[in-house]
This record gives C-alpha cells, sequence and structure tokens, in this order.
C-alpha cells in the first residue's frame, strides 16, 4: 500500500514540475534542467519518507516518472 501513495504522492508532484516548467517556459534551459532536479529530489525524498528504503525509493521514482513521462508525451500526441 506504501507503493500507491508514493506513485500517487509522485504524480502530484510531476504534475507541478509540469505547471511550473509551462509558467516558465521563457527562462533559459538550463534553469529548466535545475528545476528537474530539484522536483526529482522532492520525489524521492518523499518517496524515501514514506517506505524507508532507499533502493526501493529509487525504483519507484524511476517508474512514477516513467509512467507520467509516457502519459505527458502521448497526452501531446493526441492534442496535436
Amino acid at each position: 500500500m506504501k507503493i500507491y501513495v508514493v506513485i500517487l504522492l509522485q504524480f502530484i508532484l510531476w504534475s507541478g514540475y509540469t505547471l511550473t516548467a509551462w509558467l516558465s517556459k521563457h527562462d533559459q534551459p538550463v534553469f529548466n534542467v535545475i528545476m528537474f532536479f530539484i522536483f526529482f529530489y522532492l520525489a524521492f525524498q518523499i518517496g524515501n519518507t514514506i517506505t524507508k528504503s532507499a533502493r526501493q525509493t529509487l525504483i519507484v521514482t524511476a517508474a512514477s516518472l516513467l509512467l507520467y513521462c509516457s502519459f505527458h508525451a502521448a497526452m501531446s500526441l493526441f492534442s496535436q
């Protein structure tokens, strides 16, 4: 059950990243990369707080990021 909670919280966080990236679309790319790493760190810390396992947190964070990116890419394909 902890994994599902972590994935849902990380989806909320990745949605916040998408909104923040959209609002800062005129910034330089280096700032968007820095912002991505900040959100990745937050997602990792949220997962690590709940699961108490760094290895499991890394796997869940990578999986949630992969799922969110594939969903985001699919939605951008359908919207064009």
